[in-house]
């Protein structure tokens, strides 16, 4: 894997140093600068500034309120707060040139749903309409209705996010949480972290690649897929690896009529228009840690197991052409798929920002902001994150989440 040329730091020592400047580093690097301005020194470690190979810019850059726990609803609500106004938030940044467009495309997300599934797809939908959420819940008859193009035989009925869900441009929101803090007063470094110094039950410093010694005040991991190297660096452990999964973009030769959804499968497998084309994945069957460079594509997950799911579900997908794929990384938490965010115990200034599992780039807004909060006040603010605090994973107690894709 290409790696842009490193760079050296302008000063030795930071009051915090974030390892990581995708969307996750960088919107906790914006709400810090907001915070705190320019009275606190502030350096965004990233290994490949290009971000070719980050996450952010691999994912499907998707957003739904459909989750079964009251926090990963209130996150994304807040998700959407940011990509509405977007442009208006970071106009000051970016001095008469246009602020970032986000292009959210509000098509929702259908999640298709089991006979012996609807009770408990009805009592999720309950939760997230007492939230605020717009989902509806709609029977084979009303779903085949709005949906003509569904195959409807096998379900129980279906989910569907009428407002507020749908996907949006990752590298927009990225470069302007970057952009943003740049402005104010940020330093980003293109370079790696390869050792960190604990001293008394805290980091005192990190060693970068071209062999300067950088101190710190706070140490944030926002490492993504590479989360527990860095933790392993201040002998910490969690349960955070690259799992690989595989994107394709792909033409029909019947279009689908109408405003389509992003439709979840019985299967796992999920399809969403783009343009004319169509973006589609799945949970793969090797799914399990991968080399944190391996991004190598398996083509065959398309014909064996994808294209099959997709005909069933979608009838008038019977002449499908792949046009382009590729392989990006989940930071998967494999003890229960959801982030770890906050301090460590004993390692008192190693802040966790890690493990989202594929909801890294639609939690990145609150999840920097709750980080900030707990820099600067030493408590959250706003929404309270504190159940994705580190503290379970050492006991084994998995923070549950249902509607996992």
């Amino acid at each position: 894997m290409a790696i842009p040329p490193y760079k050296t730091p302008a000063r030795t020592s930071y009051d915090i140093v974030i390892v990581g400047g995708a969307a996750v580093g960088s919107s906790i690097a914006y709400w810090l600068s907001q915070a705190l301005g320019t009275s606190a020194s502030i350096l965004v470690v990233e290994r490949d500034s290009s971000y070719e190979f980050s996450s952010t810019a691999l994912s499907t850059s998707a957003i739904r309120q459909q989750y079964s726990n009251p926090i990963n609803v209130k996150i994304s609500q807040f998700g959407i707060e940011i990509i509405r106004g977007f442009a208006e938030r970071m106009a000051p940044y970016f001095k008469g040139e246009p602020a970032p467009d986000l292009g959210f495309r509000e098509h929702g997300y259908l999640y298709c749903c089991s006979p012996e599934g609807v009770e408990a797809a009805r009592a999720r939908v309950d939760l997230q309409r007492s939230l605020g959420a717009h989902t509806l819940f709609l029977e084979p008859g009303p779903l085949k209705d709005r949906f003509p193009w569904l195959n409807v035989e096998d379900l129980g009925g279906g989910a569907w996010g009428s407002r507020d869900e749908g996907w949006f441009d990752s590298m927009g929101l990225l470069n302007g949480f970057r952009r943003a803090a740049r402005g104010s007063g940020v330093e980003y470094v293109d370079n790696a972290v390869t050792g960190l110094d604990a001293v008394g039950g805290k980091v005192v410093a990190a060693r970068l690649a071209t062999g300067q010694t950088i101190s710190c005040g706070t140490l944030v991991d926002a490492a993504g897929p590479r989360a527990q190297q860095v933790a392993a660096m201040a002998g910490l452990s969690i349960p955070v690896a690259p799992y690989k999964r595989y994107s394709f973009v792909f033409s029909s030769a019947t279009p689908i009529p109408g405003r389509m959804p992003n439709v979840i499968d019985l299967s796992g497998t999920f399809v969403r228009p783009e343009g004319e084309l169509f973006l589609t994945g799945n949970t793969p069957l090797d799914d399990g840690p991968a080399d944190y460079d391996d991004f190598e594509m398996h083509h065959e997950e398309f014909e064996e197991r994808i294209w099959p799911a997709l005909w069933h579900r979608i009838p008038a997908f019977d002449a499908l052409k792949v046009q382009t794929s590729w392989t990006g990384h989940y930071e998967y938490n494999m003890l229960d798929h959801n982030g770890i965010v906050g301090f460590h115990p004993e390692v008192t200034n190693f802040m966790f920002a890690n493990g989202f599992s594929g909801h890294g780039l639609q939690q990145s807004p609150a999840v920097g902001r709750a980080v900030s909060e707990l820099i600067v006040h030493g408590a959250f603010q706003t929404l309270d994150l504190s159940p994705f605090g580190y503290e379970r994973i050492p006991r084994n107690e998995p923070f549950l989440e249902e509607a996992v894709i």
